[in-house]
């Protein structure tokens, strides 16, 4: 048999078999955007391919998700509660920290032995300080869904001397962890050229997690952002945007669906005098489709990205897309003045006027809506898991070898 029929009855073989893969990631009860990501290719892996798919989490109750997830699809809870430590302090929770970590390697450690992944798949979370040296046979990959200056900073003006210093070692000991993966996966081309130190970088963008393609009514004078209430998502900006273009689009509203607590922008509404009847700041939701479809226009006003799939998910509804041109993420997806409006970062007058613009020409609106839809096909489910699989089995064909 030639050297090329072995090769085509190898790759084959690769592609019929049914891997077990393991997901590492902190939770699945909240409303974020890995939480989704996770869940809707864990879901895609189960049913359509037939993997064998268990998602290990440290947090939250039970096996409660926030989205939907397969019953083919195995939740284990470990307990560990990090989340216990967000409001002690810095030395305190160092303490702590070391202690729950310890607890935490040692019961991964246990599961992965028994269930014996082909794959494991860390969110690049607290087991990738450890998980390099699980010896449980799988092959390792790490997948990254925030920009790498925003990947365990710490925040602007932070003068406390320790933690600094910590945060120093821990940047340089990341990217030794990062080498040693099989793969390391982010999510952007823009992302990849942020790691010249490794060789084993890939993109693979987040899939498409609603079902989408449809266009929305245009015609609706409502404005939508879909996102967190923390400071990089940039809600306190949008909040001063909005404060001009009220005044400018009396019949329009404002629709801010967000994870998180929404206190301090209620304030900000307050001092900016923001017609209340007119600006809602809502919790998040499960079914975000529907409220796109009832929407003319997404706001994206992110001071970071690491990907921006709300982005997608809004143009796949059919909505242009006004973003800040943030690192990485929006400027991967959007094409300025073709399927949305790019703005220099914290411009809020231009903002401003790109929102009053699409607001004043309904054509506009239904063009780029349009173009964005074809857009958006691209990031189909289909599409991004045969990425994820053609991976799969040119990783495990390398480690059987």
């Amino acid at each position: 048999m030639s050297t090329f029929a072995i090769k085509n009855r190898c790759n084959q073989f690769m592609s019929d078999k049914k891997y077990k893969i393991c997901y590492c990631t902190p939770a699945l009860y909240s409303a974020g955007g890995v939480e989704r990501v996770v869940t809707t290719k864990a879901n895609y892996f189960a049913e359509h391919f037939g993997y064998e798919v268990t998602i290990i989490v440290t947090e939250g109750n039970g096996d409660h998700s926030f989205f939907h997830l397969s019953k083919k699809v195995e939740v284990i809870n470990l307990g560990i509660a990090f989340e216990d430590l967000w409001k002690k302090s810095f030395l305190k929770k160092l303490l702590l920290y070391s202690k729950k970590q310890r607890r935490y390697k040692k019961l991964l450690k246990r599961e992965l032995l028994r269930i014996k992944p082909d794959i494991t798949i860390s969110t690049l979370r607290r087991e990738i300080n450890f998980i390099n040296d699980i010896q449980d046979g799988s092959v390792k990959i790490g997948e990254l869904h925030l920009s790498r200056s925003n990947y365990r900073g710490i925040e602007d003006g932070e003068s406390f001397f320790l933690k600094r210093l910590f945060s120093k070692w821990w940047k340089r000991d990341i990217v030794f962890q990062l080498k040693r993966l099989d793969k390391f996966i982010v999510l952007t081309d823009c992302a990849v050229s942020d790691w010249p130190e490794l060789n084993n970088v890939r993109m693979i963008p987040d899939p498409l997690p609603i079902e989408g393609f449809r266009k929305n009514s245009s015609d609706l004078k409502r404005i939508i952002s879909v996102g967190r209430y923390s400071y990089e998502k940039g809600y306190d900006l949008l909040l001063r945007i909005w404060s001009i273009v009220e005044k400018e689009c009396p019949d329009w509203q404002l629709d801010i669906y967000g994870m998180g607590d929404p206190t301090p922008y209620v304030k900000m509404m307050d001092d900016l005098s923001i017609d209340q009847r007119r600006c809602h700041l809502r919790s998040s939701l499960v079914d975000v489709e529907s409220e796109y479809l009832m929407s003319s226009i997404f706001v994206h006003p992110s001071r970071s990205e690491g990907f921006g799939l709300v982005i997608v998910e809004a143009m796949a509804c059919s909505l242009p897309v006004v973003s800040f041109d943030c690192e990485n993420g929006p400027r991967s997806i959007i094409t300025n003045g073709v399927d949305g409006f790019l703005v220099p970062p914290f411009n809020i007058r231009y903002f401003a006027d790109r929102i009053i613009m699409l607001t004043r020409d309904e054509n506009l609106r239904k063009q780029m809506g349009e173009k964005g839809l074809l857009k958006s096909q691209q990031y189909g489910i289909e599409k991004i898991a045969m990425q994820w699989k053609t991976l799969f089995d040119d990783l495990m064909q390398n480690h059987e070898v």
